[in-house]
């Protein structure tokens, strides 16, 4: 029975592996430049470990899900999900999100498929993530970007913090408004899933070695190919290309060409790369506080879709599905472009 299950499950898998094959295969073929070396470094290193991140935040959002612990979780931001009509499932995978966007986009998926939550309090819960998303990355990047840009660095930061505050009192409107009422009683209560009692480890246990390998392999189905194909294009130059195109044309359109290489940097490199040049030009008098505001902003905003394609996509698109994955990508890249173009012009014209 249980290799009856597998089979739908494990033959799209080795018919997967297969393509990512061929793929990389072609790339051999058409790059000459491309090594074993380059393959192993920069290809199936990076994609083992995506793979195992993944793996890990799966495995932290079953144990959540199937030992009773979403209630607890979904505590810390019951009023605002409340007011947005979200529920308490919705909740616990915005707080999990505070620690693990895989283990939050995982939740979600199988609040979903288990009928908890709806299609568009999934998506809505998605885009709402992006506020945690932005504190689980603050750390790293803020303590890098202020030594090197000074006061631009915090206007940048305080302007992207607005927008992000931004999209979640509007998502948070719109389902206060947009969602039915009973859509909020999301049975929590009802269906007793939550009791005082703990459940046993057993229990738990079992429901985690029937679902994980299954949802495991079917994200991997889509997450290898597709990262061998971001990859092989991007050996190939394609993503430079696109960089290039974009930034010539921003910097020759609205901004000056002492602000291309902070511009360029922003995205062509190590996000660091951008905040370096910035605070060069700054200190060297070339560009005001408010220009290389401007250009950082601008770089990161044409740096987004890039990134998403080349690092998020084989995620959501695994996580998800190929429809709904590149649905929740786009149109959450979307609002955030959106958001931080609105901030953006704003502190422009008044800042």
């Amino acid at each position: 029975m249980a290799s009856q299950k597998g089979r739908p499950v494990f033959k799209p898998l080795i018919l997967s592996l297969i393509i990512s094959g061929l793929i990389l295969i072609g790339g051999v073929i058409l790059i000459p430049d491309l090594n074993m070396r380059q393959i192993l470094a920069k290809l199936l290193q990076p994609l083992t470990r995506l793979m195992l991140f993944i793996t890990i935040g799966l495995l932290i959002g079953q144990i959540i899900e199937a030992s009773g612990w979403t209630k607890t979780l979904a505590a810390l931001a019951r009023p605002l999900f409340r007011f947005g009509r979200l529920g308490d499932h919705c909740g616990a995978a915005f707080t999990a999100a505070f620690f693990s966007g895989v283990t939050a986009n995982a939740m979600l998926l199988g609040f979903f498929e288990d009928g908890k939550i709806t299609r568009k309090q999934l998506f809505l819960s998605n885009f709402l993530n992006q506020l945690p998303a932005f504190f689980l990355h603050l750390p790293t990047t803020f303590f890098i970007v202020i030594p090197l840009t000074g006061w631009a660095g915090g206007i940048y930061f305080l302007i992207t913090f607005s927008a992000v505050i931004l999209r979640t009192v509007l998502f948070l409107v719109y389902g206060h408004f947009g969602l039915s009422p009973t859509v909020l009683e999301d049975g929590l209560a009802k269906t007793g899933e939550f009791s005082s009692k703990a459940k046993k480890f057993k229990d738990v246990w079992q429901r985690i070695k029937s679902r994980l390998p299954r949802r495991l392999a079917k994200i991997a189905v889509y997450v290898v190919p597709i990262y061998v194909l971001v990859y092989t294009l991007n050996v190939m130059g394609m993503f430079q290309l696109l960089r290039e195109t974009l930034s010539d044309f921003v910097v020759t359109t609205f901004m000056p060409m002492e602000s291309l290489s902070v511009i360029i940097l922003s995205f062509a490199a190590e996000f660091t790369s951008g905040f370096a040049a910035a605070g060069a030009l700054l200190e060297a008098g070339v560009l005001t506080i408010k220009q290389t505001v401007i250009a950082l902003l601008i770089g990161n905003i044409l740096a987004f879709p890039v990134r998403a394609i080349r690092h998020q996509l084989p995620r959501y698109i695994g996580i998800f599905s190929p429809k709904m994955g590149s649905q929740i990508l786009l149109l959450g890249q979307g609002f955030r472009i959106t958001s931080l173009m609105v901030v953006g012009l704003l502190y422009f014209y008044i800042g």
